[in-house]
Order: structure tokens, then sequence, then C-alpha cells
């Protein structure tokens, strides 16, 4: 059954280079970002593991945990982060889930769940591991992205996403598109003209269903 957006995650326990990890109680009351690869000490993985090294104060500010997952063991994750920190210059202080057993990837719905990985894997073989879960505190998928091998992803794109997750979150709100943090947000359908002015102050009306709010509180 694939894993769809209100879904609450699945909860597992797994090895990680920085210890066993529960993830429900490792998300706690943060938000998360789960981002999986499909092998250690592959070129393209390397650039996104170091550019999400780089933005540790900025998932910080945000109240956000991340964590990575490759198909490779714990001791290949510690090697492997020497690279990273390398070329990045920074250091990738997060931790990474060793799921040598394909658990958390079949969990994830990033593999078939009959799926078997051959001895002396490739990362062809694991290709399809490429994906980007951003998860709220009370556990549910708020959006996932998957890339191909071939293109890095654009961890200032899943920056700009989780900015508007959490404008939006829980709220009759929503963003528009190449929304960033600090611009004006549109109103849901939910509440009529009244409601929304009521809660959000005078509306920038575009048209009769797009109706704007400016730092809305």
């Amino acid at each position: 059954m694939s894993l769809r957006i209100n879904d609450t995650v699945p909860d597992f326990t797994a090895e990680t280079d920085k210890g066993s990890i529960s993830f429900h109680d490792w998300i706690g009351d943060s938000w998360a970002i789960l981002f999986s690869h499909p092998k250690d000490f592959t070129p393209v993985c390397t650039t996104e593991f170091g550019a999400v090294a780089q933005l540790a104060d900025e998932w910080a500010k945000r109240n956000t945990k991340v964590m990575g997952v490759s198909v490779d063991g714990v001791a290949d994750h510690k090697k492997w982060k020497t690279d990273i920190a390398s070329v990045a210059g920074a250091s990738p202080d997060f931790p990474i889930i060793a799921d040598d057993g394909l658990k958390v990837s079949k969990a994830f719905d990033m593999l078939p769940a009959d799926a078997y990985l051959p001895d002396g894997r490739t990362p062809a073989d694991s290709a399809t591991v490429r994906s980007v879960f951003i998860i709220s505190p009370d556990k549910k998928l708020q959006l996932t992205m998957t890339y191909p091998m071939t293109v890095g992803r654009n961890f200032a794109e899943v920056l700009r996403a989780l900015d508007g997750l959490q404008r939006t979150w829980q709220q009759p709100l929503a963003t528009p598109a190449n929304w960033i943090a600090g611009q004006d947000v549109i109103v849901a359908l939910a509440l009529d003209d009244a409601a929304a002015e009521q809660k959000h102050g005078k509306l920038d009306k575009k048209l009769p269903y797009l109706r704007y709010a400016k730092n809305p509180g």
C-alpha cells in the first residue's frame, strides 16, 4: 500500500551511525525530514548530504530534525561522512540509518515488498531509494519528493517547502506558486470573505476564489 500525504508514517527501530533509534520517539515534538539514498560513496548523494549539512542552522531554526537513509551499513556511513565533510566544508552531524536489511526502504514504499538486493549491489539495484519525506510533529506525512539518480536534489526547495508547510499547517491557508517565507498567503475557501477578513484583515481578492492575506496571524 502506498504511503500517502496525511498518513501516519511507519514507526520502526533501526541502527544508525549514531546508535539505535526508534523513529517516532526520535521525531518527538519536532518536524522531521527523512531523505534516502541508494548507496554510500556515490557522487550525487555525496553532494546532497553535504548540502543538508550546510543547512544545519536552518533546520534548527525550524525545529526540524533530519535523518538520512542508505542501504549500506554503519561502518560505511562513518567512513563516507569523512568524504562528505571534506567536500561540503560542513560536518554531517545528522544520523544515517543503516538500511541494509531494506526494512525502512520497504516500509516507506521505496522498494517492492519482495525486493532483494544482490551481494555486490550497485546503485542501480536500489535506484528507487531517492526520496525526501517531510513529517509533521503529529507523525503524519506532509510532503514527499522522489528524484532519479541523475538529478541532484535542490535542498533550497526542500527548505522552501518546509517553510510553506509550517506556515499553513493546521490553518485554512495555502501558499501560491514560487512562494517564499514572508510573502502573502492564500486564504482557503473554507472561510467566506467575512470570516477570512475577521481573522486575517483586509483581503487582496484577485478572483472570487483567489484571495491573498498579508502577514496573517
